[in-house]
């Protein structure tokens, strides 16, 4: 995805549940960042469910504000149970 840094949007990432698997109601969580670890506990952010994709606010007049440059996406999915899935999503670059 590429987006200006001036732009304010959400970033929708899609996932794709197991068939009658209904996710609206599981925590799930994106991180933006732009090294190549992991992401920090600090930088995870709640995420909504629309349609099939978690999706965040990013850009000047949201809680996420990015600079220029590239980023990668993380999601993280807290379904009922032992699991806590974690998946890099894709690449983000601002301009």
């Amino acid at each position: 995805m590429l987006i200006p840094a001036t732009s304010t949007e959400y970033l929708h990432v899609p996932v794709t549940a197991p068939p009658g698997t209904d996710l609206t109601g599981v925590p799930v969580r994106i991180a933006v960042v732009s090294h190549r670890a992991d992401p920090a506990d600090s930088e995870w952010h709640a995420a909504d469910w629309v349609d099939g994709a978690a999706r965040i606010l990013v850009g000047p007049n949201s809680g996420l504000v990015l600079a220029a440059g590239d980023y990668r996406v993380w999601i993280n999915i807290d379904p009922p149970g032992a699991e806590s899935v974690v998946r890099k999503a894709g690449v983000l670059s601002v301009t």
